[in-house]
């Protein structure tokens, strides 16, 4: 029975598009350009940074990202803020733990986005990052982090994330149930391969995680 119920945080809770939109900017590209350059790398399964060095050749992405904040120091940049969270996450969460499921963050982020997703007061019980953890999808010791804070047996979580290759599979592997959400470049690419049915739910929102919780238990 799903007793926990775990979030991944980009393009699951966060809509990334203003992150990407200042990307673009940084770049010198227009966002359109840049989306699509992301989608390529999503369609090809490579990595975001790849985009980046695709549109700024012998661009260091590491670097870049240093050299902004030495320019931008009390700008957003790559970070985001309540105002970039899909409209359903409050209600889609708080709904889950008013029916008695603990309600976890644990995503790939950055130490800071700690802070940023715990100023939100969202509706969940505890908030992780991998940099925080020190340890991040997919490796297995991610889920077994996960797996220790819900205080959880795998089989008793649901882990919900946009990605097959960072979320659905690895988590599966891990023993846990699996919710796919089919938004961001990532989702809806991944949602079309044949490996989604390994998903044990596909999600249009968030408000669909509630009752593929209760029909998994």
């Amino acid at each position: 029975m799903v007793r926990a119920v775990v979030f991944d945080v980009g393009e699951t809770l966060i809509d990334e598009t203003r992150i990407w939109t200042r990307w673009a900017g940084r770049l010198g590209v227009s966002p359109f350009v840049l989306m699509g350059a992301l989608g390529g790398m999503a369609a090809l399964d490579r990595p975001h940074e790849d985009a980046f060095r695709l549109v700024r050749p012998g661009i260091d992405p590491g670097a870049e990202e240093a050299a902004w904040e030495r320019d931008d120091p009390e700008g957003l940049r790559n970070h985001f803020d309540a105002d970039d969270l899909y409209p359903d996450v409050r209600e889609a969460l708080g709904a889950l733990r008013d029916a008695g499921y603990q309600v976890i963050i644990a995503g790939n982020q950055p130490r800071r986005a700690y802070d940023a997703l715990v100023a939100m007061e969202l509706p969940a019980d505890s908030v992780h990052t991998s940099e925080g953890w020190g340890v991040a999808k997919p490796q297995p010791e991610f889920f077994a982090k996960v797996a220790a804070v819900a205080g959880r047996e795998p089989g008793e979580i649901l882990y919900v994330g946009d990605r097959l290759d960072n979320d659905v599979l690895p988590a599966g592997r891990a023993g846990m149930r699996t919710a796919l959400v089919r938004r961001g470049p990532w989702g809806y690419l991944h949602a079309a391969r044949a490996e989604a049915q390994a998903a044990d739910a596909i999600v249009d929102d968030l408000h669909a995680v509630l009752p593929a919780a209760r029909r998994l238990g």
